[in-house]
């Protein structure tokens, strides 16, 4: 790959750009690969959420732990995990919880296949080792400016 400067020069490089451009490059690809199936990116936490989740989670609780995902905000949220319900992927039980319908587990499925792929196109010429050291970076990065940006 060609590097946009010599390493003399990216060391004086500003991460707030280089951040925001690898954060609008991922999140963007993201998203238009999972509008090509017919969904959002929160939509697709939900389902996540739900699917992988020990036992079954309220939709409070759902909400609260993405509503700060990429600043969605608990607007969006709300009425992301309403289109989950509209789409027929989830059920809200009297109690609150939510489900996967049969439906939603197959598409769960489907985007999990996608987003496996798109994990695999990001990662590609990049080792372990590098990410990890990435991800230790970033963190003190966030760490030394006072930021808050733990994922769960």
């Amino acid at each position: 790959m060609d590097y946009s400067h010599d390493d003399a020069e990216l060391i004086r490089q500003p991460i707030g750009y280089w951040s925001w451009a690898a954060y609008k490059a991922v999140v963007t690809r993201t998203r238009n690969a999972l509008a090509e199936i017919g969904t959002t990116q929160p939509q697709w936490w939900t389902l996540a959420q739900v699917a992988r989740a020990d036992s079954p989670k309220t939709r409070d609780e759902i909400s609260r732990t993405l509503r700060d995902y990429l600043d969605t905000g608990p607007e969006t949220m709300e009425a992301e995990i309403d289109a989950t319900v509209a789409h027929g992927w989830t059920t809200q039980t009297p109690d609150g919880h939510l489900l996967l319908t049969p439906e939603g587990s197959a598409f769960f499925e489907k985007a999990a296949a996608l987003q496996d792929g798109l994990w695999t196109e990001r990662h590609a010429g990049i080792s372990d080792d590098e990410y990890l050291t990435t991800m230790k970076v970033l963190q003190r990065f966030i760490h030394n400016t006072g930021g808050r940006a733990w994922h769960h």
